[in-house]
Order: C-alpha cells, then sequence, then structure tokens
C-alpha cells in the first residue's frame, strides 16, 4: 500500500536520539516507505526532538516549517523528550499532525498508516505517563555515518536538580547482552568500522526491565564482551558518569584491542557547593582522580568534559573556581551548556539566578578554555604515528576523520579514503585548528 510513499527524519540532540531514529526510519522501511533526506519532498516528516536545553525547543518551529516548504500536504510527526515532557506544546505548532512519547515513538508506523488512509484532522496526540516506560526498545543508527551508535541503556535514575531526562525518558533500563551483541554483530555485517555506546547513563548499564534493580550484568562485563565481536575495528564510549567509571573499565579500555583512548565524562561544575545544589552523586576530587588514573595508564588519552555555567547559586567566585579546576586539569576539551530552566526541576525554584548576560559571559569564557585545551591536547600529539578513520564527506575539499584518541585530521579529499582505516605520523596544525595530513607528501602507512 506504502510502496511509493516516501518518508524523511530529522534528530535533534544526543547521539541516543540519532540511534533511535535510525531504528524508527528501519520500521518506516520495512513497511514499505522509501527513506529520502528531509530537505526533499516527503509524505511523512518525523522529527525527534530533544529537550535538554531551551534552543532545542526552539529550533523545533523551524524544522516543521522547513519540512512544509517541502510539501505542505505532509504528515509531520513528534516524537521524543520534548514530545514526552509537552506534548500539547508541540501539538498546537502549525503544521504537526501526530505527536508520540517515550512509550509511543517505535510504534509510529502503525498511527501513520492509519492516518494516511483518512483526511487531515485535528493533531493526535499519544503521550503516557513516564511511569509507563518501563520497557525497553534496542537500536543503532548507521546508514549516513562510518561509525554506528549503539544504545545499549535507556532512562536516568539520578535526581539531579536542572534535569529533565527522567521525566522525559523514565527508569533506568537496559538492554541484555545478548541483544547488544546480536546488534554489534549486525553493525559488523555492514561494515562499519566504529561503533559508540551510548544511552542515557551507561555506567548503569545491567538494570532490567520493568524496575528491575538486579544487575544481569555489570558495564564492564558489557565491554568485555563487546571487545571479542568481530569486524569492529573501533568501540567508544559515549558520556559516562566519573562515579561510575571504575577503575577496571580504565584499565580494561587501556589494554583493550577495539575500545579506543576517549571518555567523555560529565563534570558540570567544579565548585562543590554547586555539585551539591546539583545534587550530582561525586565531588570534585573523585573527579581528578578519574582523570589522573585515566593519564597515568593513557598518557595519550583524550578526555572531554560537560559543564554547566549561570546555574542558581553560581557566585563569581564559583565560576572562577570551576574555571581554575578546569585550567589546571589534564583535560582536551569542553562541552559548555549555558543553563537554562526547565519546568518541573527543583532548580527553576531556586533563588540567586544568575542574570542570563552573566551565563553567556561565563559561557564565552569557557568556551574560549575549551579552544585553548583543545590546541594544548592536538600540540601534544605532534611527532606521534595515530590510526585515522575516515569519513565520507566532502567538505570543501576536504576529507574529515579522526584519530583513536579523537583528534580530527583533514586531508585533500580521495573518494577512496572513505571509511578506511590509515596510520599517519602527526606533523602539523593547519590555521584552522585541525591538523592537516598530505598523503601526496608523507608515506602512507597500511
Amino acid at each position: 500500500m506504502n510502496g511509493t510513499k516516501k518518508a524523511a527524519f530529522y534528530t535533534l540532540g544526543c547521539k541516543l536520539n540519532f540511534s533511535e531514529t535510525s531504528t524508527i526510519a528501519r520500521s518506516f522501511s520495512e513497511e514499505g516507505f522509501q527513506r529520502v533526506d528531509f530537505s526533499e519532498k516527503a509524505d511523512v516528516y518525523v522529527i525527534n526532538t530533544c529537550s535538554v536545553t531551551e534552543n532545542a525547543d526552539k529550533r523545533f518551529k523551524t524544522i516543521v516549517k522547513q519540512a512544509l516548504k517541502a510539501n505542505s500536504e505532509a504528515f509531520v510527526v513528534a516524537v521524543g523528550c520534548y514530545a514526552q515532557l509537552k506534548p500539547q506544546e508541540l501539538a498546537v505548532v502549525n503544521g504537526v499532525d501526530l505527536v508520540l512519547g517515550a512509550t509511543e515513538k517505535f510504534k509510529v508506523t502503525s498511527y501513520i498508516n492509519d492516518l494516511l488512509d483518512s483526511p487531515k484532522a485535528e493533531t493526535q496526540v499519544h503521550s503516557c505517563e513516564i511511569d509507563e516506560a518501563d520497557f525497553y526498545v534496542g537500536s543503532y543508527s548507521f546508514g549516513d555515518r562510518t561509525r554506528a551508535f549503539l544504545k545499549v541503556q535507556d532512562g536516568c535514575d539520578y535526581k539531579c536538580t536542572y534535569c529533565t531526562i527522567p521525566l522525559a525518558r523514565g527508569i533506568s533500563r537496559s538492554d541484555t547482552l545478548d541483544n547488544v551483541l546480536k546488534n554489534a554483530a549486525e553493525i559488523s555485517a555492514k561494515g562499519i568500522k566504529e561503533i559508540v555506546l551510548t544511552g542515557v547513563n551507561i555506567g548503569d548499564y545491567g538494570k532490567g526491565e520493568f524496575g528491575n534493580k538486579k544487575h544481569e550484568h555489570t558495564f564492564f562485563e558489557l565491554c568485555e564482551a563487546l571487545d571479542k565481536v568481530e569486524g569492529i575495528e573501533r568501540l567508544r564510549i559515549s558520556s559516562i558518569e566519573p562515579n561510575l567509571l571504575k577503575n577496571e573499565t580504565i584499565d580494561f579500555v587501556a589494554k583493550s584491542k577495539t575500545f579506543v583512548p576517549h571518555f567523555h565524562i560529565p563534570l558540570q561544575s567544579g565548585s562543590n557547593d554547586i555539585l551539591k545544589l546539583m545534587r550530582r552523586r561525586y565531588l570534585k576530587e573523585l573527579y581528578v582522580d578519574r582523570v589522573n588514573k585515566i593519564k597515568q595508564v593513557m598518557p595519550h588519552a583524550c578526555i572531554g568534559v560537560d559543564v554547566i555555567v549561570g546555574f542558581p547559586g553560581e557566585t563569581e567566585e564559583h565560576f572562577l573556581e570551576t574555571y581554575q579546576f578546569l585550567n589546571e586539569l589534564d583535560i582536551s576539551y569542553l562541552h559548555v551548556f549555558t543553563y537554562s530552566e526547565r519546568d518541573n526541576t527543583l532548580a527553576a525554584e531556586m533563588d540567586n539566578v544568575v542574570p542570563q548576560k552573566v551565563r553567556a559571559k561565563r559561557s564565552k569564557m569557557l568556551r574560549g578554555l575549551s579552544a585553548k585545551k583543545r590546541r594544548a591536547f592536538y600540540e601534544s600529539q605532534m611527532e606521534t604515528t595515530r590510526t585515522v578513520l575516515f569519513e565520507g564527506e566532502n567538505k570543501e575539499g576536504y576529507i574529515h576523520g579522526f584519530t583513536e584518541n579523537y583528534i580530527k585530521i583533514k586531508t585533500p579529499w580521495n573518494p577512496e579514503l572513505v571509511n578506511t582505516l590509515h596510520k599517519v605520523k602527526l606533523t602539523k596544525i593547519d590555521e584552522d585548528g585541525l591538523v592537516r595530513f598530505d598523503f601526496v607528501k608523507q608515506p602512507m602507512f597500511a
């Protein structure tokens, strides 16, 4: 019935959203839809939403307009975190036909088939109570990248005062080890060289479905099992909480044949006063310990850091404490988030609100520090030989790739390099801050 129907997909937010969008897109393909680019004319546009920042909320309306510009008669579907948290807010956006919450998003094709067979009507909203999101749907992304995002865990049991993710995604629950390994084998069979493990709180991996808090397997056991999957050249851990990143995992990555020396560890603040207000589960001393442990066994490791500026109660002294803490820490780059108030969070009700201009100034300072840190890390790696996985896009005459320790490389465009691994000696940082490598001038190692 839907043999000639076309569907397009747009993802806002995190790697986890990308993996889930890919799974939803595959369900459309199984129903006979042809997947097209979001800029093209389609019968159905699916937008996977994010609600981590205020900016992601605002971008949704722009993306809906983009879809309707391509086809004013199309059906527009909103799924994901924002759709779960504020379904009615999305339902009133002009052009939106269907809003699906946390439990419904993976059944989107069953709703769409009914909608396409009837005239356009009022916007339909199907959003569950988040307590009902107690089952697990595995997913992974591939197709437009040389790496795949493999979802291993969903939801979160932490109660950070600024975060809406537990409200949007429910309790912490995990895929079975057997299913993760099956998905990894499927990814390997498609010729993809790198898998990035993703989830909401992946260090909490092992909690079962329906609120079962017994860990069937630990995150460390997951890493051990994945390391044995044939055909995968690289495994990368995405974001992992510092209190859940154990010594055994760090030591294992250091010796692993496939896990790469790259960690992304949320900090959020370098002030213990603010960490307590945020209800984080560690203090900055533990964070220092984790960084020192990684650098002790992998001196060349790349360490990325999430940090939030402008949290309620963050004085100038608190901010400078964070700045100095990060400046002295042996890290490689920052992801800086400007705090924005989210409904139904404790932080939104706190006193001592930081003015927007002050938040913006602090954010700018930390972004400058991030650039300095990245440059210093790149310089520390000059004259070393690293393995680069080249990606598939021609950007202004260059092909880009990443080393195992997440240094971005560029070389003149050559389609034969796409999705291939090469050992290269790092010798020069270009004026744009990337490491330039020229295969013509230097010998290429197999």
